[in-house]
């Protein structure tokens, strides 16, 4: 049964199937396996009552028996974010204000995630409101990263990715602001995709106002980033701005040659952004997987300044998270629950005028179009996918980098939230694993539009260094 758990998403679907394991074996086995890891991280809440989920297990297997057309995802446990309403489930977005609702209808995502034969079994942790790249909250607590219980899993994806990390799930969703999804990747050495805007919907009460925040899938495999995402993607008339195409595209086959390929190295920003001594060091060393596979790798650094686009990213994170939390804010009983962060976003974004979003625009416009220009001499960019290590999880965010002062919960992300504000997909790899051997991640970065010329360098990329499968959590070797 332990071997179950260890299929990649591919693998699992092809035996499920096949008929060579059961839904029923597959949930059986995923439930055992959290029973024994999930207390050491945390990574999982609102997980339902066994029996239910087996009775749906059971459910599904007879589908398979009647030859029934599956989904990709058929059989799979799954547990959405918390951040993604599930109806009869627990969905708290890591607040106090809403640790008690139960939804009564699903996200639009949620849907998919059933309609593709997924087994719902609960959520995965986020901080409170998805506030930061650290998760913790004051509903379910900290998710401790799958390498090391000590330090941070990363966020707002954490749970999500520290479950993929140790096995729980076969595949995961998240979301990605700042960072959201490329972070926790890059910290429990599992692939996250950040997508470019309208490629995944989302409906809602805001779904004219465009947001830099997308949903994206996570795996440990970049055929498992595809299965996911095919499942994600595609139009929703409920969803107007997502794009006029069909999440099949991701199916498509992923062998490509590289050779010849022009990856830019971003690194620090030309000095912009500092970094934990170490972080540099250990994606430089993974450069050289990608000239072995014949790429050509030289330094790359747009033609913008980097310190306004800061401050523009600031001003409309204001608008658009302040101005979706405002409601909760609007209540004086609430501010003495609900994190700082919150309140620093709704009181920032209620002193904002609406000229000075529209000038907030107009540099994102501008970097993006320098970001663009880089893609004249470029193929794909790289760079880290955060600045330093996992730090301590009972730290809420980094003081200082490298001798320099955060100002804000979110300055020790700003070089990744450079590439939120070119609008580029971003797909996190595994770069490797410091000299505390704790994991850092790369981001392969193409032009907007580009997500298949993402998954098909990851998957060269992972077929010429296996980290995912070479340097699996310590926490696994005895899980039971």
């Amino acid at each position: 049964m332990g071997d179950i758990v260890m299929m990649d998403a591919g693998a699992l679907a092809e035996a499920i199937g096949a008929r060579r394991v059961s839904c029923v074996e597959v949930m059986a086995a995923y439930l055992d396996h959290i029973d024994a890891l999930n207390p050491k991280v945390n990574a999982l809440v609102a997980l339902q009552d066994r029996e239910g989920l087996l009775g749906q297990a059971r459910l599904s297997d007879e589908q398979v028996a009647r030859g029934e057309v599956l989904g990709p995802l058929h059989g799979f446990p799954q547990a959405p974010k918390d951040l993604q309403p599930v109806k009869g489930i627990r969905s708290t977005w890591g607040s106090p204000l809403l640790k008690d609702f139960v939804p009564t209808e699903d996200a639009l995502q949620v849907e998919r995630l059933r309609a593709a034969g997924a087994i719902l079994i609960g959520k995965t942790n986020t901080p409170e409101f998805g506030l930061g790249s650290h998760t913790y909250n004051p509903v379910h607590g900290a998710t401790a990263n799958a390498y090391d219980q000590s330090r941070s899993a990363g966020g707002s994806s954490g749970g999500a990715g520290v479950a993929l990390a140790l096995r729980m799930l076969p595949v995961a969703d998240g979301s990605d602001y700042g960072g959201s999804l490329r972070n926790p990747a890059g910290w429990n050495n599992v692939l996250g995709f950040r997508t470019g805007s309208g490629v995944v919907p989302t409906a809602g009460e805001e779904v004219w106002l465009p947001t830099m925040g997308v949903t994206g899938p996570m795996a440990r495999t970049v055929a498992g980033l595809a299965r996911l995402l095919a499942v994600q993607a595609g139009h929703d008339p409920r969803a107007p701005l997502s794009l006029p195409s069909d999440g099949g595209r991701f199916l498509a086959p992923l062998d490509a040659d590289p050779k010849g390929k022009r990856i830019g190295w971003v690194g620090d920003l030309g000095g912009w952004a500092p970094y934990e001594r170490g972080v540099l060091e250990v994606c430089r060393e993974a450069l050289s997987a990608f000239e072995d596979l014949g790429c050509v790798v030289d330094e790359a650094l747009p033609d913008h300044p980097l310190e306004p686009v800061w401050q523009a990213f600031i001003k409309l994170r204001h608008w658009q998270a302040g101005g979706g939390l405002a409601i909760y804010y609007a209540d004086p009983a609430n501010r003495a629950v609900i994190k700082p962060e919150v309140i620093w976003e709704v009181e920032n974004g209620l002193n904002l005028s609406a000229f000075e979003v529209t000038a907030a625009s107009r540099v994102r416009t501008a970097w993006s179009n320098s970001v663009r220009r880089l893609f004249e001499r470029f193929d794909y960019l790289i760079m880290p996918t955060a600045q330093v290590f996992p730090f301590d999880i009972h730290e809420t965010w980094p003081r200082e980098i490298a001798g320099q002062s955060m100002a804000t919960y979110h300055e020790w992300m700003k070089a990744v939230c450079m590439v939120t504000m070119a609008g580029c997909p971003s797909l996190a790899v595994p770069a490797g694993f410091g000299e505390s051997g704790l994991p850092m991640g790369l981001q392969i970065i193409a032009p907007v539009g580009g997500e298949m010329d993402c998954l098909r360098l990851a998957h060269a990329y992972e077929a010429a260094t296996g980290w995912v499968a070479k340097r699996p959590p310590a926490l696994l070797r005895n899980a039971h």
